[in-house]
Parts: structure tokens; sequence; C-alpha cells
């Protein structure tokens, strides 16, 4: 499956939107993903399964990369 994980690069900042960050894993599930980021010093805001059309539309953007566990 793959996950859609919103973040601050600063892990002692208050969440602001404009300073939002994703990234996109491919794990079994949400505790692969957090185990995976738990030694980068970020603040993550939520981490969303994608599927359907919600996934479809994610690839469109230029920004897509999935990352591997």
């Amino acid at each position: 499956m793959i996950f859609k994980v919103l973040y601050q690069e600063k892990a002692d900042e208050v969440p602001v939107r404009e300073n939002t960050h994703r990234l996109y894993y491919e794990a079994t599930n949400e505790r692969q993903v957090r185990v995976a980021l738990k030694d980068q010093q970020i603040n993550i805001e939520y981490i969303q399964p994608l599927e359907g059309e919600h996934l479809a539309y994610e690839k469109r953007s230029e920004d897509f990369k999935v990352e591997n566990i």
C-alpha cells in the first residue's frame, strides 16, 4: 500500500500549512512508515493511506515519487 506522509521539516515547530511537505512511501502498514522515519528530525502531521481514485489523483502530481521501505 502507498502512504502519503504530511510533515514539517523541523520537529520543534508548530505545524503551518504553508510549510507542510509530503512524502510517499510504499509499506504494508502505517507503523512501518513511522519506524522508517523515526530517526529523521521531522514533525509528522499525518499519514494517509492512498488507494483507488485518491491514489490515481496523487499519481498525476509532478511531485509523486514513491519511496520503498
